[in-house]
């Protein structure tokens, strides 16, 4: 019987460290978006980089409790367009980081959304935020996207980041609307 109550035991605590939050991201990590976000231009401030940067790290991790995510970001998404879960697709965590990253209201940074269209044979397109320099467009900006590994920050310059072609989220929702209105019966 102790033999069982210790297996027993032993499976608990390797069920509980699979299930926790074990992802983390060091200050180095954060220091280097910061300083790729200051890389943007002269005029932006640097307490603004490095205060969007802190950001963005920790809302992804928070979006990723919140969203309970427990798999990776293909198999969360069939749990949300199942209703296994409530959020979590790649538009919810663009969604939500802008909205975050605007509440600091920002004098020289600004968000931008994107979307990238589907060019895969899935059809699925993919959305992020994106920081650049006030007056600059998104394509001179750094692509924040947790959800690509699960809460995880990714981040490159828009133009750097090439397993997406991102496009301004207006852009591709106006292409989209236009496709159904011309597919709609005369």
């Amino acid at each position: 019987m102790t033999k069982f109550r210790a297996l027993l035991a032993t499976l608990a605590v390797v069920l509980i460290a699979a299930c926790s939050d074990t992802q983390t991201f060091s200050q180095k990590e954060v220091n280097a978006l910061a300083q790729q976000l200051r890389a943007l231009g002269p005029d932006v401030d640097p307490a603004e980089a490095q205060r969007a940067a802190e950001i963005s790290y920790s809302y992804g991790r928070q979006l990723a409790r919140e969203y309970n995510v427990t798999s990776s970001p293909i198999v969360h998404n069939a749990k949300v367009l199942n209703g296994f879960r409530e959020r979590g697709l790649c538009v919810h965590y663009a969604q939500d980081m802008q909205k975050r990253l605007n509440q600091e209201n920002f004098r020289t940074l600004v968000v931008h959304r994107a979307i990238a269209d589907p060019d895969s044979i899935w059809r699925i397109d993919h959305s992020t935020a994106i920081l650049s320099r006030r007056g600059d467009d998104m394509f001179d900006g750094i692509v924040l996207d947790p959800w690509r590994y699960g809460g995880d920050l990714f981040w490159a310059p828009t133009r750097e980041d090439t397993r997406y072609n991102w496009r301004p989220q207006r852009e591709v929702l106006e292409k989209k609307a236009a496709e159904k209105l011309a597919r709609q019966p005369s």
